[in-house]
């Protein structure tokens, strides 16, 4: 395995994105990793492993889950993620990993979880291009660990080999060097035969145990056939003797057989009837109990409703004014439409007056009107300067147009910006009900789910109880044809009985004189036996085996047949459980009844979606008028100073034709201002009074209307008026109080519920207890008349077999014997096997001898020649041996355990075990190429010299193509070592900086 390159976004200490060229810090062969503490040197090691595995080493795989991944660091909108490109089985490969992610909604407010996402794409050289492999994350794991050979807590050991864990391999048991030993050098042939040798010794120890057991189970079958009234020898297994005595105990047990059947038909008998008896109290109980639980409830829901009487009185009263306030309503938008009418045409008056002379600022409308008719007179002889006057007339009249343009435009704006001031409100209130709708969708469609549930838990019932009628009747047909087959057999037993001893007669009718006797020999016959009357002959004891056969094949047929049932009923009771057809039936009721309803709601999302569509829309055009308007508005500033210009070019013109008659001119033009003014003062104030009128009429209606629906003022109108939402929200409270009050009285009003809760309190749990005992006692009286009935049978048919039995067991423990002892020997179990060593331990024992003399080359080095690491194959307590480890000490001559070396004693000869390790994995066929390593920690505890010896041997690696990463705090390192990967800490996040020149590899 060789590591290319490793990209890291928000990941830990790492705020932005870094990335880290594993093939230029590996051209140097070792490299070091350093930085402060905290910085975040092992969370590098940290990206490598959870790219290959998902999670992170040691303590800090919580955060394989996503959890403590992110880094705090990163931006709101950039997501975590590892990418790393690696050569491992000769086959390049690329693994990207996002963890699941937090982020802010793109609409709306809030945040969503992202799931996690995993790539494994692989370059193919011939194309030059990379293609994807798969994104599945099981898929993707089982890849990754089977190119590897080795699990995550494998890999940390002998690649990443992580803080205080140097030792791990090195002072590890037998088991756990096995277990990884086992995965590194493939070893599962070995395994594989050892597991074959205890499957078959396993399967021929079944084979005799088996053999035995059947033996064994024939002598309780028996005892069960005898009905308990049989002993069993006090025999174990595979002793001899234990055919003849159960044999005999059998023939002893049938002799009571018909005595116990007759005793079990009467048990029977009894048992049906105290069985049946429980049953109907048991439901008399449980019907009763039902209905006082359900009494009880309704009178706790009473009470609670009548502790909220009064707030549903207060509710009351407050939806009966606003339904009388609704009366009110027009009149009052009348009244402030007219208020406003009146407030503008005062505004316009106002201005018009107060251009007026004095003594004309009070003239009402009518003699504003006859001031300008005697003003207009007086014009009429002004000819001269007519013209000019219309023209500047005229001019007065488009600038007055342009300032009724100016002042609609201006209520369009203010119309538009009071509209759009609401719209938020109005978009939530309509997006409410979108979403209302859309829940009512999403509830539908969970109802629509456990419908179908609950229809087959309800037909599930319905099958139940009628399994429960037919297995009765089958039981009964059952019971009746093993009584039939058990008189059958009486019946042939007694002709075969009768046969054998008139057997004399039927030999005695072949009997001739002369000829010898088949019995005795004899030729004379003096007093040959006869035949008596009832006499049994062949035919009658087969006529009587064959009837006897026929009703043992019914009764056996009525048995499967009652077994189907039960087990019919046994499956419709497990979907059904033991929950009442009718209340099944009324939940299955309440879920259509429900599904239908959210249906109803949900059908409303389209009419509510496209009002929102619709206010959506007059939002647009109300923003395009008022972005009109202010174009308009724009546009009349030219027009007003072109106007200007004109009149003061009239003005100009009037001022050089008055010559010495400038007085005339001048009176003229007054007259003609005065004439307009007038009447434009005469028109102004006929509008305000009108619309004073008009205010005062409105004022009586409203006042009126509010006195007719009982307010004592219209403010109290006002105020009494509820908007959509909040009488929506009023009545709701109001229809479920009275659905509620309903209810209740429903069911208190009942009369079974009412009776039931003056009867004492119903024990459903006593007279289950009942039915249950008569129940336990009919079915006991039921397997005992069955027993009785086939004990006779069941005894013959069970001796024979387990004579059978014996005479089959003979060859079987011959072969046991002889594959138990080979399988003890190779799984180190065996007294032979002196030092327990298993066949797989043994294999690895000599590549554990490899690797201890891969590691002591470097261990010499190390230690300047002080220690060798050795192989035992010694048992160390009572556990098995061949994969022992110790150390030889040059300086005393003396082989020790591993645990007794130093601090950095142990790290450096840990570190040339796990250096070992990987040389004789690289070199074994078919094991893992382990091209890259990472140290982490430990060179703290070297002095100068063996400081200088380790990393002679580091440095070493570099002949095999190899690279060694330390990751170290170590002062002293990075003068010895070139090529560096630094960890800079900072406030806004860790960043990575590559090679001796500090060079950032931020991207």
């Amino acid at each position: 395995m060789r590591l290319h390159r490793l990209d890291i976004t928000a990941f830990g200490p790492f705020g932005a994105s870094q990335s880290v060229d594993f093939d230029d810090l590996s051209t140097a062969g070792l490299f070091l990793l350093h930085g402060p503490t905290g910085a975040g040197k092992t969370s590098v090691l940290d990206a490598v492993c959870y790219a290959l595995y998902g999670s992170v080493p040691g303590a800090r795989q919580g955060g394989g889950q996503g959890v403590t991944l992110r880094s705090d660091h990163a931006a709101v909108g950039t997501r975590t993620e590892v990418r790393l490109d690696l050569t491992v089985a000769q086959r390049r490969l690329e693994i990207t990993r996002q963890p699941p992610w937090e982020r802010p909604k793109k609409k709306g407010v809030g945040t969503t979880v992202d799931k996690a996402q995993t790539w494994l794409r692989e370059y193919d050289a011939t194309a030059g291009t990379w293609k994807d492999l798969s994104r599945s994350h099981q898929e993707i794991g089982e890849e990754i660990t089977q190119l590897l050979g080795m699990s995550r807590e494998q890999f940390c050991q002998v690649v990443l080999l992580p803080q205080g864990d140097f030792a791990r391999f090195l002072r590890a048991d037998a088991e756990a060097r096995g277990k990884l030993l086992g995965r590194l050098f493939d070893t599962r042939r070995f395994a594989e035969v050892e597991k074959r040798l205890a499957e078959r010794r396993r399967t021929t120890e079944a084979r005799v145990r088996e053999g035995d057991a059947t033996l064994l189970a024939d002598a309780h079958r028996m005892q069960q056939a005898a009905g308990r009234a049989m002993e069993l020898p006090e025999l174990a297994p595979g002793e001899p003797g234990l055919a003849e005595a159960v044999l005999g105990a059998a023939a002893v047990a049938r002799t009571t057989a018909r005595e116990l059947l007759t005793i079990a038909d009467c048990r029977l008998t009894a048992a049906e009837s105290a069985q049946a008896a429980a049953e109907r109290e048991l439901a008399g109980a449980r019907e009763l109990d039902r209905l006082q639980r359900r009494f009880a409830e309704a009178r706790e829901r009473a009470a609670r409703l009548a502790e909220r009487a009064d707030a549903h009185r207060a509710a009351q009263e407050r939806m009966e004014r606003a339904r009388k306030a609704e009366a009110v309503a027009p009149a009052l938008e009348l009244r402030n439409a007219a208020g406003t009418e009146h407030r503008r045409a005062a505004a316009a008056e106002a201005r018009a007056r107060a251009v007026l002379p004095q003594a004309l600022a009070d003239a009402g409308a009518a003699g504003l009107a006859a001031a300008a008719r005697r003003t207009a007179e007086e014009l009429g002889g002004l000819e001269s300067a007519r013209r000019a006057e219309q023209r500047l007339a005229g001019l007065v009249e488009e600038r007055s147009g342009l300032d009724r343009q100016e002042r609609a435009d201006e209520d369009v704006r203010h119309e538009a910006e009071t509209w759009l001031a609401d719209w938020e409100r109005t978009r939530t209130r309509l997006q409410g009900r979108v979403d209302c709708a859309q829940e009512a969708a999403t509830r539908a469609e969970q109802l629509a789910v456990q419908r179908d549930p609950a229809r087959r838990r309800l037909d599930a019932a319905r099958q139940r109880d009628r399994l429960t009628d037919d297995t009765e009747a089958a039981r009964r047909r059952a019971l009746a044809s093993a009584e039939h087959a058990g008189d059958a057999r009486a019946h042939w037993l007694d002709l075969k009985e009768q046969r054998l001893t008139g057997i004399a007669a039927e030999l005695a009718a072949n009997l001739t004189d002369g000829t010898p006797c088949a019995v005795c020999g004899a030729t004379e016959h003096p007093a040959p036996a006869r035949k008596t009357a009832g006499h049994v002959d062949r035919d009658a004891e087969e006529r009587a085996l064959a009837a006897y056969q026929a009703a043992d094949e019914r009764r056996a047929d009525d048995e499967r047949r009652l077994g189907t049932v039960r087990e019919a009923l046994a499956a419709a009771k497990a979907e059904a459980g033991e929950t009442p057809t009718a209340r099944l039936a009324e939940e299955a009721e309440e879920l259509e009844r429900e599904y239908a309803r959210v249906r109803t709601t949900a059908s409303g999302l389209h009419a509510a979606q496209e009002e929102l569509r619709g206010a959506e829309r007059e939002r647009e055009q109300r923003v395009a008028a008022q972005q009109q308007a202010a174009l308009r508005s724009a546009s009349r500033i030219a027009g007003r100073d072109r106007l200007e210009r004109e009149q003061t070019a009239l003005e100009e013109e009037l001022t050089r034709a008055r010559g010495a008659a400038a007085s005339v001119a001048a009176r003229a033009a007054q007259l003609e201002r005065r004439a307009v003014l007038l009447t434009e003062a005469a028109d102004t104030a006929r509008v305000a009074e009108d619309t004073a009128q008009r205010l005062k009429d409105a004022d009586a209606r409203l006042a009126d209307a509010a006195f007719r629906a009982g307010f004592d003022t219209p403010g109290d109108a006002a105020a009494a008026l509820l908007d959509a939402t909040a009488h929506r929200e009023l009545q709701q409270r109001l229809d479920a109080w009275h659905s509620e009050d309903a209810a209740v009285r429903a069911v208190l009003t009942e009369a079974d519920t009412v009776t039931a809760s003056r009867r004492p309190p119903a024990d459903p749990a006593a007279a289950g207890r009942t039915a249950a005992d008569a129940g336990l006692r009919l079915r006991e009286a039921a397997s005992a008349r069955d027993a009785a009935a086939r004990c006779c049978a069941e005894l013959d048919r069970l001796s024979a077999h387990a004579t059978a039995s014996v005479r089959g067991l003979a060859p079987l423990r011959e072969e046991h014997t002889r594959v138990a002892r080979l399988a003890s020997l190779t799984a180190g179990t065996s007294a032979d096997n002196q030092r327990r060593m298993r066949l797989e331990s043994y294999v690895l024992a000599a590549r554990l001898e490899q690797v201890a003399a891969a590691a002591t080359a470097r261990l010499l080095r190390m230690s300047s020649g002080r220690y060798t690491l050795v192989h035992s194959d010694d048992r160390s307590g009572r556990g098995r041996s061949g994969l022992g480890l110790h150390v030889v000490d040059a300086w005393t001559g003396r082989e020790r355990d591993t645990a007794t070396l130093s601090g950095g004693e142990t790290f450096f000869a840990s570190l040339a075990l796990a250096l070992g390790l990987a040389d004789v994995v690289t070199d074994e066929a078919g094991g893992v190429r382990l091209d890259t390593l990472f140290i982490d920690e430990g060179f703290g505890s070297l002095d100068d010299q063996t400081l200088d010896e380790v990393l002679d041997v580091l440095d070493a690696l570099r002949e095999r193509d190899r690279s060694v990463g330390i990751v170290s705090h170590v002062a002293d390192l990075r003068r010895r070592i070139h090529a560096q990967l630094e960890v800079v800490k900072g406030r806004s996040g860790s960043a990575l900086r590559q090679g001796g020149t500090g060079q950032s590899v931020s991207r």
